[in-house]
């Protein structure tokens, strides 16, 4: 099994990447932000020890964690966040391990020559020390302009949300420097193609399924 890191700042385009691996190379994906909504639902590992920190307020008449209210409260405070960030990052890393433990054994009890992709996705995989546990980093470039026209488009952020999320996320420079590569989505799905199945060839793996 290969696994690879895939990150970026938002509204970079990782989602296209992950698209590509998945339906063209038959890669199995683990989203760090999936996994951890996830793990805050209802007797999932994180949902008691959030409602502890913040409170009962923060859940819904439905019994689920009030996402919306859960995130008015640490967006502006730099201590919640904090507190937010060392119940959900540590579990999700655990999980994640767990499941790519799995797949090994699932890998090595089939026998099977091709390789299978196991791929991370989360915009924080450096912060969180995912080089450890992944054999390379691919790094997904758009320009500013780029990401804040996306988000205004999918997410209805204004131009000064976008600013403020984008400046709390970290650097390009830095992204560069640690990365393994970089992958630049400021063009069409068939430029980004090219460059993943470039980057795979080079790789000299046959995957289960698709193009590569």
């Amino acid at each position: 099994m290969r696994v690879i890191g895939v990150t970026g700042g938002v509204g970079a385009g990782k989602s296209m990447v992950l698209a590509i691996l998945k339906n063209e190379y038959g890669a199995r994906l683990l989203s760090a932000d999936e996994i951890g909504r996830e793990l805050m639902e209802p007797g999932a590992a994180c949902f008691c020890p959030v409602v502890k920190a913040f409170g009962e307020d923060v859940v819904g008449a439905d019994g689920r964690l009030d996402r919306g209210k859960l995130a008015g409260t640490v967006f502006e405070d730099a201590k919640a966040l904090e507190c937010l960030n060392g119940i959900i990052h540590p579990a999700v890393r655990q999980e994640i391990e767990e499941r790519l433990g799995r797949w090994k054994y699932e890998e090595s009890r089939e026998g099977d020559a091709q390789a299978c992709l196991a791929v991370i996705e989360s915009a924080i995989l450096l912060e969180a020390g995912y080089e450890e546990i992944c054999e390379e980093i691919w790094y997904v470039y758009a320009s500013e302009e780029t990401r804040m026209r996306r988000l205004e488009e999918s997410r209805g952020y204004t131009r000064e949300r976008c600013l403020r999320v984008m400046e709390h996320q970290m650097g390009e420079e830095e992204f560069r420097e640690r990365a393994s590569v970089t992958i630049r989505n400021d063009g069409d799905i068939e430029g980004m193609r090219e460059q993943i199945r470039e980057l795979l060839k080079a790789r000299k793996c046959k995957y289960k399924s698709g193009k590569g």
